[in-house]
């Protein structure tokens, strides 16, 4: 794959062109907001197809990857529009494989993360690239009662696209925010804690789970050796039923980090438990800070370079933003509020603007500067082709298990063309 930055005067059709391609190709692979309107700086994943089958009649999915030999998801991956379809169209041409694919490693782990309101489009056309895909969220009392999440359907789908979905719990309040004390209560309370992890099993088990996720934020310090030992007796008693334990943590940079956010994620205790960890590589702008880059590529690899110094990389998934944010300025602390936009919705509003987009080469990431009707100034920083493929490069790069996408609501296709070109995901 090719990654091609918009010029001033460059059209589809001129790209298309240049690299022996055909217009609608470029716009089935990337799905530019507007196709008729590039943004300068505006960057576009350019595949060439190698050998490309026309569905005729009666033929399926099953027997067209048998004719090539490849499977059912590697056609999914190269065509994700197919896995929305009931029926393939007869004459629409199918992509078995393209020119020039660079692959860095073989069968990495790749989790998404998911709300249970997901389109189903969007799960289906994402599931191809995913290991296992995570429902959020599982709550829970101080009592050890799980508060329910509606998953049914959306683990159906999971399965049926070879996919394996994993469990999430965490301790939320009512709101949806996460509550620091009901974590305690249940630390404390081994017999609430038991009941809770008996009930996690007969959950899992009764609906197809294979793991559970334990995202725990905000825990309170002095609950740090509490929240290992609830790890400890979650994972022993999953691991007798041949069930995986993934635990997210904050994104440190070393043991001495102070903070709610950090203290009782113990890089070297919870790794050394659990089977997987998913390490929160984004987030650095967020709706209440100043405006940067969520995940800006020099703070995720500085993390990742303590993760893997105290883990087993083995373990290790490394956090994938999926999202962008749009901030007014002046930026006021404590007051400014950044809207939050998908990478899609960024790449539209910049050519509604009429502003062109520019790359920051510290950070790898692409932003842009415009003023609304109002007067109003704003930067919206954001994720491109470009960025995710040098996000996605420090997988290899620090030979980790795969990575986490948070979250996977919106079907993105600059982060799936870049996984797809560079690494082969184990189902």
């Amino acid at each position: 794959m090719t990654i091609y930055v918009v010029k001033a005067g460059d059209t589809l059709n001129s790209i298309a062109e240049q690299y022996g391609v055909t217009r609608e190709r470029i716009i089935t692979d990337n799905e530019p907001p507007d196709p008729d309107k590039l943004v300068v700086g505006q960057s576009l994943g350019i595949r060439v197809p190698e050998t490309v089958h026309t569905v005729a009649e009666g033929e399926t999915l099953i027997n067209i990857a048998q004719q090539y030999g490849v499977s059912v998801n590697d056609i999914f991956q190269n065509n994700p529009w197919a896995a929305t379809q009931e029926a393939l169209p007869v004459g629409e041409e199918l992509v078995i494989t393209f020119q020039g694919r660079e692959v860095l490693k073989n069968d990495i782990k790749v989790n998404g993360y998911a709300y249970p309101f997901i389109e189903h489009d969007v799960l289906r056309k994402t599931l191809p690239f995913l290991s296992y895909a995570s429902l959020f969220t599982y709550g829970f009392t101080p009592s050890g009662d799980l508060v329910m999440l509606d998953d049914t359907e959306l683990i159906e789908i999971i399965q049926e696209m070879g996919s394996a979905p994993v469990m999430m719990l965490a301790p939320m309040t009512a709101e949806g925010s996460f509550d620091s004390q009901v974590a305690h209560q249940m630390f404390v309370n081994t017999q609430a804690q038991n009941r809770l992890i008996d009930n996690i099993i007969a959950n899992m088990k009764e609906k197809g789970y294979v793991g559970l996720d334990i995202d725990f934020e905000y825990v309170l310090p002095e609950d740090k050796q509490n929240f290992l030992d609830f790890i400890t007796n979650v994972h022993t008693r999953l691991s007798a039923q041949g069930l995986l334990t993934f635990v997210a943590l904050a994104p440190k940079t070393s043991g001495e980090m102070t903070g709610l956010l950090y203290e009782a994620h113990d890089y070297p205790t919870i790794g050394a438990v659990a089977d997987y960890v998913l390490l929160m590589t984004y987030e650095w702008g967020y709706t209440y800070s100043s405006p940067m880059p969520t995940s800006p590529i020099n703070n995720m690899r500085n993390v990742l370079r303590y993760g893997v110094s105290v883990i087993d990389r083995n373990k290790i998934l490394m956090g994938i933003p999926n999202y962008a944010y749009d901030w007014p300025l002046p930026f006021v602390q404590g007051e400014t509020r950044a809207e939050t936009l998908t990478n899609q919705e960024a790449i539209l509003r910049a050519s509604q603007q009429n502003v062109d987009i520019q790359f920051d080469e510290q950070t790898q990431s692409p932003f842009y500067n415009y003023t609304n009707e109002q007067g109003v100034s704003h930067v919206v920083w954001f994720d491109d082709v470009r960025s995710m493929n040098a996000k996605l490069r420090l997988i290899n790069e620090f030979n980790l298990a795969g990575g986490g996408v948070w979250q996977i609501m919106n079907f993105f296709p600059g982060l799936w063309l870049n996984m797809n070109n560079l690494y082969t995901i184990q189902k």
